[in-house]
């Protein structure tokens, strides 16, 4: 019997060290230990009630079968004609329009559609954990380029032009930011835009935290820049993090028709569609805008109380500065003055205080840690006073 089982796809991706640290709090916490998450990334808040209802109606009404692999068609067209009124599509084309289990698989099946190997995939960094094992098992290869919090975390269009070869193929943009929270400004993603336009390269839009937005900033979509930048740009996003619907696994994606049909084709092949009855309450969602923003409002006024208390305790702290961020519900402080690795300091930060936060180093960058505030004003108070703690003790 051979030993090697597994292919070297598998070999070759790494666990997602994000839901690696939420599965390993939440142990400790079973086992009965006084645990402060900081590590998950969803809101801690409930499905607006209208949403779950129209699902229960849907699966009540025995709408539990398959559905076409891009999604059911009140959903898509609906999701074109807001697009359209957002100027990303030039009118409301539900082709161009796919709905997938889920924001991530969104993200891959864009990659999957248009890289290979031989390829290469821009990723700014600091970067969502998945993009560059997305980027892998699509047979292509991660370019990474780094942007700390002297630049807000944002690369700039020269740096992407320096780093590009002739197997430079797409550019990734996440705005606003997971892990950072931050925000581009509309010139600096025209600008990337761009650059993309003039050396022939995509651009994956990444807009999952697109409502989730503080100090009145605004969310700009690279797509509706302009007619060339729509057909460049593939824009995805989904229900998850704007509508605490995280476990319901419904993300969205628009691109050109071309880019559309081989990502529904490719859907097709592999999780045939997204849940059907699911999807219904997605479609409740978008029908009922109001009201559903109405819940995301409320959900915002939580989440900006506790951005800015865990911002000021943070930056109380010697030896942590942290960028105040503009979007999402994440903090991305520097530890890097508390002279050890960000995996040092967060392993030991959980195993002296039990308090769970992502390392910088699962992003891109090492000196950082990732902290959510889509947790209780509680555990954010006790969290700081433990990391005060442990911070103290590391000096002293």
């Amino acid at each position: 019997m051979k030993s090697n089982y597994l292919s070297p796809w598998a070999n070759n991706v790494s666990p997602s060290p994000t839901l690696a640290v939420d599965a390993k709090a939440k142990a400790l916490k079973a086992a009965g230990e006084d645990v402060c998450g900081f590590g998950a990334g969803e809101p801690d808040f409930d499905t607006p009630a209208f949403i779950k209802e129209a699902c229960a109606k849907a699966l009540a009404e025995g709408k539990t079968k398959y559905a076409p692999a891009a999604g059911i068609p009140d959903l898509r067209q609906t999701l074109a004609d807001q697009y359209h009124q957002h100027g990303v599509l030039s009118d409301a084309n539900a082709a161009q329009v796919v709905v997938s289990p889920g924001g991530k698989y969104s993200c891959y099946l864009a990659i999957l559609a248009t890289c290979g190997p031989g390829d290469e995939v821009i990723i700014p960094a600091p970067f969502w954990v998945s993009y560059p094992e997305m980027v892998k098992l699509a047979g292509a290869t991660p370019k990474i380029i780094f942007a700390g919090d002297n630049q807000g975390f944002k690369v700039s269009a020269s740096q992407i032009e320096e780093a590009l070869t002739p197997a430079s193929k797409l550019i990734i943009l996440n705005s606003p930011s997971n892990p950072t929270g931050c925000l581009y400004e509309k010139s600096e993603m025209e600008q990337i835009v761009e650059l993309a336009c003039r050396k022939d390269l995509l651009v994956m839009s990444d807009e999952i935290y697109e409502y989730l937005l503080y100090d009145g900033s605004t969310h700009h979509r690279p797509a509706s820049f302009s007619t060339e930048a729509a057909e460049r740009v593939i824009t995805v996003s989904g229900f998850s993090k704007t509508f605490s619907m995280t476990g319901w696994r419904l993300g969205t994606l628009v691109a050109n028709p071309t880019i559309a049909k081989a990502v529904a084709s490719l859907q097709s092949q592999t999780t045939s569609n997204a849940t059907t009855f699911s999807q219904y309450g997605a479609l409740a969602a978008v029908q009922n805008w109001s009201s559903a923003m109405d819940a995301v409002n409320e959900m915002l006024v939580h989440f900006d109380r506790r951005r800015l208390k865990l911002l000021d305790g943070l930056n109380a702290i010697d030896g942590i500065s942290c960028l105040r961020s503009q979007g999402a519900f994440y903090l991305f402080p520097k530890i890097s003055e508390m002279g050890m690795s960000s995996e040092e300091f967060s392993d030991q930060l959980l195993e002296k205080e039990k308090v769970a936060v992502v390392s910088g180093h699962a992003f891109g960058a090492d000196g950082y840690i990732r902290l959510s505030y889509a947790t209780s004003d509680e555990i954010i108070e006790n969290g700081l006073s433990r990391i005060s703690s442990f911070c103290k003790g590391l000096s002293g």
